[in-house]
């Protein structure tokens, strides 16, 4: 357990496991904490290095916006404070986002990139139903009434309750102030990469809910088209928390994607 500064701002970050190090990046209003499903299986072979956004968790609560531009400058901070030069990385929806940021502002620090349940941003992003975003929006519930209404936009119809239920007591645990919330939102808002993605030349792996309601799966094609040599996965039976809704099938797809990038390293001529 550490924190680093980064611009007047404390940041909570922790590393868990040996190997190659990869950056683990969470969603809106979500912690590291939810990492939980994935982290111990990448963690058996890789050293995960995983942060709370700022305006989260144990990470300081500043007056926002925070841009995704800011929020990528972190990440880079973690990675200054645990000695790291070259790290994968791996975002899930707004941390997809704010990955997708570090690959264009720190491109020589990243050594594959993997983008979840995400989209790129600006007029050509695929945009979810209107009463998805009222609901993304309303910071007025109980901790209770939001899992309610939000849990049929994020997971699969057909996942365990017991998966659900895991997920629900971390995010009751770690539930955001509205002041982060709508801080890190507010630099989603504002935020566009599309333009920009053929500048990324890390090997990239592209990965998506085909029942995705909160971030519509198109937009995962519309990424993959944009980064040269971009692979794509599509999960079934999985809506915006993939990891959840489909464990085992996701974490094989990252792991072998991961694998694949050890093993061109290693076949590449000195």
């Amino acid at each position: 357990m550490a924190f680093v500064e980064n611009k007047g701002v404390k940041i909570f970050w922790d590393q868990l496991g040996q190997g190659e190090p990869i950056l683990l990046i969470m969603g809106l209003g979500w912690t590291s904490a939810m990492w939980h499903r994935s982290r111990p299986v990448l963690a058996e072979r890789y050293r995960t290095i995983a942060l709370d956004n700022r305006g989260v968790g144990r990470s300081d609560l500043p007056a926002g916006p925070y841009s995704i531009d800011l929020m990528a400058s972190d990440g880079a901070a973690v990675l200054d404070a645990a000695g790291v030069d070259r790290a994968h990385v791996f975002g899930v929806s707004m941390g997809g986002m704010i990955a997708q940021e570090f690959a264009l502002q720190y491109p020589r620090r990243v050594r594959s990139l993997i983008l979840g349940c995400t989209a790129a941003g600006g007029p050509t992003a695929l945009q979810a139903e209107p009463e998805v975003l009222q609901v993304l929006v309303r910071r007025d519930l109980s901790p209770d009434a939001s899992v309610a209404a939000t849990n049929p936009f994020l997971y699969d119809p057909a996942t365990p309750p017991e998966r659900l239920d895991q997920d629900t007591v971390i995010r009751k645990q770690w539930w955001p102030d509205p002041v982060g919330y709508m801080a890190q939102l507010q630099g989603i808002l504002a935020w566009e990469a599309y333009s920009r993605l053929p500048q990324i030349a890390a090997p990239t792996l592209v990965i998506h809910g085909e029942g995705d309601r909160l971030i519509p799966p198109g937009n995962a094609k519309l990424i993959t088209d944009r980064i040269r040599g971009a692979k794509l996965m599509m999960i079934p039976r999985a809506g915006h928390v993939f990891p959840t809704d489909q464990p085992d099938l996701v974490h094989s797809a990252v792991l072998e994607f991961l694998s694949a990038q050890s093993d061109r390293k290693l076949s590449t001529p000195a």
